[in-house]
């Protein structure tokens, strides 16, 4: 987890001793979430999430200053990882990376939006999901009013 500018290793003792397995995010549902309020939903939803450290590093890059800092959520751990090389050369390097903690952590479920990243994840077994898929999950659960609501935010932001 990363402390200010320092990092702490912490492939999640805590998680052995979790009944369900992790779930990992990619950066793009967290963006695109965090750009219309609605971060918070996934803790709600997936309990802890799992990021690896490139995931961290681009949200810390492309989120406005101002914008939920991920130092801050409790309930997000940053993971050291290292991409699989076959994975690395296919897509950038967070989406091979999430796929790569997602694997290793055998996680209920990987959080990514990009076409070819979901279906290099789907082609290892990992079980998807979108920003779409989080945003219904949500209003099924009530945590949301409206997806379309939400939808037409996003559209209108560039998302």
């Amino acid at each position: 987890m990363y402390h200010g500018s320092m990092m702490v290793p912490t492939f999640l003792p805590s998680l052995n001793m979790v009944s369900e397995r992790p779930v990992v995010s990619n950066t793009t549902p967290l963006i695109a979430l965090v750009e219309v309020g609605l971060l918070e939903v996934l803790p709600m939803l997936y309990g802890t999430l799992c990021i690896p450290d490139a995931v961290y590093q681009e949200y810390q890059v492309r989120v406005p200053t101002g914008r939920s800092s991920l130092d801050t959520l409790t309930w997000v751990h940053t993971v050291k990882t290292i991409a699989e090389k076959d994975l690395d050369t296919a897509l950038d390097i967070g989406e091979a990376s999430a796929i790569t903690l997602a694997l290793q952590v055998k996680a209920r479920a990987l959080l990514i939006d990009e076409k070819r990243g979901r279906r290099i994840a789907q082609q290892h077994g990992l079980t998807i999901i979108g920003t779409m898929g989080i945003l219904v999950v949500a209003k099924n659960k009530n945590l949301i009013p409206s997806v379309a609501l939400v939808l037409d935010l996003m559209i209108s932001q560039g998302r």
